[in-house]
């Protein structure tokens, strides 16, 4: 059983790099697009909507939202973009991880919320 949650761990997050290839494409429709930028960054961002430490409900958006929203945008998205964007993320995931990366996203969401509060 533990196997199949990491296959299915490792599945979910190929398919957030994918729909954020497929949200840069232009060949796919604006609503796609706009709904698949959305779920991408919220899936990749550091930040929750309900945060972790909140009993039952903080993991209930990363297992439910976040899948919802990947269905929602692969079944949206034409097969063709979505084929390339796989073919993209599969090159992107491996390759090794930045650190750069992560602390870039950190310091978006910083700065956004710094210029909220000020």
């Amino acid at each position: 059983m533990l196997e199949q949650a990491k296959a299915w761990a490792r599945r979910i997050k190929r398919d957030v790099v994918t729909v954020y290839f497929a949200a840069r494409d232009p060949r796919a429709p604006f609503f796609a697009r706009l709904l698949a930028m959305l779920v991408a960054a919220y899936a990749l961002s550091p930040i929750d909507l309900i945060p972790d430490f909140v009993p039952v409900l903080g993991y209930l958006d990363d297992l439910l939202i976040v899948p919802l929203g990947l269905l929602w945008v692969m079944r949206l998205m034409p097969e063709h973009v979505l084929a390339d964007a796989r073919v993209r993320a599969d090159a992107v995931l491996a390759k090794p991880r930045s650190l750069w990366g992560a602390a870039f996203i950190v310091g978006i969401w910083l700065a956004l919320a710094l210029y909220f509060l000020l």
